[in-house]
């Protein structure tokens, strides 16, 4: 494992420097070890988790809530993972708030690799990287359900976006349980075995995020992207008939362009021209290779 050659501050419990959050709950480590900065306690925070090996829906879910709590002035706290984590992650940075990852590992060793860059831009961004775990710690299996209960100390929120019944997304859930703090999940089909575990945390009695606005209510916010919105609207009213037409084909799930073709019965250099328009209008989002999203 590489180590990232980054200054490494160290914490203890009873230093004022400690996260508030953390310091009356049980079970949290005397130490903490930290690169950049830590969250701050005056400024309110979310846990975004969920699957590594997620669905394409459960990446835009994870990117577009983190972007709208950042951009509302909330810290997003994840864990640097493949799939949810890093998704919410870079959300974040695509908002105005800083962003914090908390490792199951060293904070001098990045894992998985390939999030380096991520890694990177956390801490260029205003955001901090911690654990529990001494310099040079190298991530094991039984690290990590031992870091969520960091994750969800460190949030007044923790969102589960994607899991499935099994997973540990659910261990975060269940130690913001037992931390009092509140637990939203985001629904899925009932087909879908990656949505099953937030069905059934929303079964149990979670909050049910069907919009990111429905978080912010947890501090009495109202979305700063609501005039944005009612502008997207205004523009709807003013569009020619094939571009609402193409409009009405999109959806929160990615849609293919075949599929908008075949629906719209429009030919594809026509699809192709109006899908570039809605997208310059904001009101549409390519999401992978000829995949889109409403915006």
């Amino acid at each position: 494992m590489e180590r990232i050659p980054y200054e490494i501050h160290c914490v203890k419990k009873g230093d004022p420097l400690y996260p508030n959050r953390m310091k009356n709950l049980p079970n949290m480590p005397a130490q903490l070890y930290y690169i950049g900065n830590l969250p701050d306690d005056k400024a309110p925070s979310m846990a975004v988790v969920g699957a590594r090996a997620c669905s394409a829906y459960g990446r835009i879910q994870a990117f577009r809530y983190a972007q709208v709590m950042s951009n509302n002035g909330i810290q997003v706290i994840s864990g640097l993972a493949s799939g949810i984590d890093s998704e919410a992650h870079k959300g974040a940075l695509e908002g105005s708030t800083p962003t914090f990852a908390v490792l199951g590992s060293g904070a001098d060793i990045c894992y998985p690799s390939s999030n380096r860059n991520l890694y990177e831009r956390i801490l260029r961004e205003g955001g901090g990287i911690l654990t529990e775990y001494e310099p040079g710690t190298p991530p094991m299996a039984f690290r990590f359900p031992a870091r969520n209960r960091i994750i969800s100390a460190l949030s007044d929120v923790v969102l589960i976006v994607e899991a499935r019944e099994k997973s540990g997304s659910l261990i975060t859930a269940e130690c913001a349980l037992e931390q009092g703090k509140a637990i939203y999940a985001v629904p899925g089909a009932v087909t879908d075995s990656l949505s099953r575990g937030c069905n059934k945390l929303i079964f149990d009695g979670a909050g049910i995020a069907y919009c990111p606005e429905v978080l912010l209510g947890e501090w009495g916010m109202e979305s700063q992207e609501n005039n944005e919105q009612t502008m997207n609207k205004k523009t709807l009213l003013t569009l020619a008939s094939d571009l609402k037409l193409l409009y009405s084909y999109l959806d929160s799930r990615p849609v293919a362009f075949d599929t908008i073709v075949r629906k719209s019965g429009l030919d594809a250099r026509k699809v192709s021209s109006g899908l570039v328009e809605l997208t310059l209008m904001g009101l549409a989002r390519e999401v992978g290779k000829h995949y889109y999203i409403r915006q």
